[in-house]
């Protein structure tokens, strides 16, 4: 809103027809996200779509995951938002860590039924 020198109002009132046409969506937290014509979107929590590597790419216990630069990347967010997604994997059991600058690997494989 600073960079345009626009009111709250204005830029919410621009997000509102955004929204009606299908270009814009709000997300928790007071925020905006762009639809892309034609990506699917997967909302599902950014954790549920790391643990979802493991099982699409047949990871096996022990097996290395990819670094939270990489996974920052594939996934379009920040690293620190990918770490704090891991370090919730980490402490429900999933992935085992080496500490820090070490490699996390899969402690257990999680079921598919267990994700919806």
């Amino acid at each position: 809103m600073r960079d345009y020198k626009i009111s709250r109002g204005v830029a919410l009132r621009a997000f509102g027809v955004l929204q009606r046409d299908g270009v814009a969506e709000p997300v928790p937290g007071g925020r905006w996200r762009v639809v892309r014509a034609g990506e699917p979107a997967d909302r599902r929590p950014l954790e549920e779509r790391i643990a979802g590597i493991i099982t699409d790419e047949d990871l096996a216990v022990g097996a290395a995951l990819p670094s939270a630069s990489v996974l920052a990347t594939r996934f379009g967010a920040s690293r620190p938002t990918v770490t704090k997604a891991l370090d919730k994997l980490e402490a429900a059991g999933v992935l085992a860590s080496g500490g820090q600058g070490r490699v996390r690997t899969v402690r257990t494989v999680p079921t598919r039924e267990g994700r919806s």
